[in-house]
């Protein structure tokens, strides 16, 4: 039976090991994503049964991220605070991480807290003659590796234990406590295939399978014990994650197999690239969500960039800026691509752009400040201008937000592009030389461009008419009077108009920053 014909149930099953990773959030996005489409239940689940690779704080952070990027779920951990338990029922209160409520009828919904459970499903598999108890130590593991890697053979478990121990000499040992794990028998000679969602159909032979372990030293599970078992017993019907799991979706695939459960079906999500086709790594760059929301991109933003790395929405489809309902509806398996998928970073940039103009001055003002805050041209206006009261300063910034919205791309770039907002301006004076004009005729288009702001009443100080009055004394040839201005008003080859830059800078600035242009030649 075609797992959509039940209810649909995901699972997000991250490791506690650091900052949301951009790849892993593609993963939660597109389980919400088919979660959501079909009216299915969405679960996060933490997998942190690694205790050398635990990081304190990690699985609180993880989902603080979560919530914060709107992907709610309905099953698994939550913070314990108001706004994210009122009405949810089941709850009881993590033993392993003070502070977490565990929301949902299939809990524990962390894998420390279900060790138990692992250890009873193991013994099953060895009572079944499915699993075995293995007492290589690694100092006989590590030899068995440097020969096969001497003899180019696969690295694969050899059976030691399997072959050459008698049920009394494992009894024996088990009485002694001496240290051991559970391992995988693999059958030879079989070929496992299954139909990947965005692969078709794929196989392995278990040849080329190790006899993985299940149980470790330590009683605590592997990932391929734990995962399975997990998804079972929470009745998972798709599971979706990254490529890099496929190998180990036939050692899944056994253990089903081995227990007498249905398998789920399986979708396997493209590599994340960076732009020289390399894996996505931190050596390149920020890779966790963190990263991006600390520099200014929107959420939303992300969500949309991400959606896109390695989907689309079919159909000749151009569009490229999503709401959140909007990939829900369109949202399809199917288009999600086999190949890797580049990560960037002038796409998320140029996506959120597109949300930043969307925003009010009020929004892009609040959004912004703390990012203001840190830019050194910013302090240095701020002290220096200690007479303007919080309001008329809230409006100054709101004027270069208003002309600066249309050009920014993340928070952080805030005010980079226009310094001259901020500080005093120091240029040679030959950059107010415009083609072919000599000194004297620009001094004459900077003495029309102060007469024509002088005129202008401080009441009506809009760049619509600071735009029609130096327009109308401009004449035919505009740049001879607009590009002295320009450089007089910056300093700058490049800005917004002048129009822009003197209704923000204000007429008592503008006709002095003129005055000593005019003065500078």
């Amino acid at each position: 039976m075609n797992n959509l014909e039940k209810k649909v149930r995901v699972r997000f099953a991250p490791s506690p090991t650091g900052y949301m990773h951009i790849g892993n959030f593609r993963t939660a996005l597109y389980n919400f994503l088919f979660a959501k489409k079909h009216s299915g239940s969405f679960l996060i689940r933490i997998e942190d049964t690694d205790q050398s690779r635990f990081v304190e704080g990690a699985t609180e952070k993880l989902l603080q991220s979560m919530e914060f990027m709107d992907l709610d779920w309905d099953e698994g951990p939550y913070i314990n605070n108001q706004n994210t338990t009122d009405n949810r029922q089941h709850q009881e209160e993590s033993s392993s991480y003070p502070g977490i409520l565990e929301v949902g009828e299939h809990g524990p919904y962390i894998q420390s807290e279900r060790t138990e459970l692992y250890q009873k499903y193991a013994l099953e598999l060895i009572e079944k003659g499915k699993a075995y108890y293995c007492f290589c130590e690694p100092e006989r593991l590590e030899q068995m590796r440097e020969m096969q890697q001497k003899e180019k053979l696969p690295p694969k478990y050899d059976h030691y234990c399997l072959k050459n121990l008698s049920p009394q000499q494992i009894n024996e040992n088990l009485r002694n406590n001496c240290k051991h794990v559970v391992r995988l028998k693999v059958p030879e000679d079989e070929t496992i295939e299954f139909v990947d969602a965005i692969r078709g159909k794929v196989s392995f032979s278990t040849n080329t399978i190790d006899d993985q372990v299940l149980l470790k030293s330590d009683g605590f599970p592997t990932y391929h014990l734990a995962n399975v078992i997990d998804d079972h017993l929470m009745k998972i019907t798709h599971v979706i994650r990254g490529e890099d799991w496929l190998p180990s979706t036939p050692k899944h695939i056994l253990l089903y197999r081995a227990f007498g459960w249905q398998e789920p079906e399986f979708a396997h999500l493209p590599l994340l690239l960076n732009t020289n086709k390399s894996k996505l790594s931190k050596r390149q760059g920020d890779i966790a969500v963190e990263d991006y929301l600390s520099r200014g991109y929107l959420k939303e933003a992300i969500v949309n960039f991400v959606a896109m790395l390695g989907w689309n929405p079919g159909e000749g489809s151009v569009q490229e800026i999503f709401s959140m309902e909007e990939l829900v509806e369109k949202f399809d398996l199917s288009h999600v691509h086999k190949a890797g998928a580049v990560f960037d970073l002038k796409k998320l940039d140029w996506i959120n752009s597109q949300y930043i103009k969307k925003l009010n001055i009020d929004q892009l003002y609040e959004m912004t400040l703390p990012f203001f805050k840190k830019k050194e041209s910013y302090v240095s206006w701020d002290m220096e201008h200690e007479h303007l009261n919080k309001e008329e300063k809230v409006q100054y910034l709101k004027k270069v937000l208003t002309v600066e919205k249309e050009r920014l791309s993340k928070f952080e770039d805030v005010g980079d592009e226009n310094p001259y907002f901020f500080l005093d301006i120091k240029y040679d004076k030959n950059l107010l030389v415009w083609k072919d004009l000599t000194h004297s005729q620009i001094k004459e288009s900077l003495e029309k461009s102060k007469a024509a702001l002088t005129g202008i009443d401080n009441n009506d100080w809009t760049k619509e008419i600071i735009e029609k009055e130096l327009l109308a004394v401009a004449g035919e040839n505009r740049g001879n009077l607009l590009w002295p201005l320009r450089v007089a008003l910056t300093g700058a080859q490049k800005s917004p108009s002048p129009f822009e830059c003197a209704w923000v800078l204000g007429k008592d600035e503008s006709l002095n920053r003129i005055e000593k242009a005019h003065k500078m030649l």
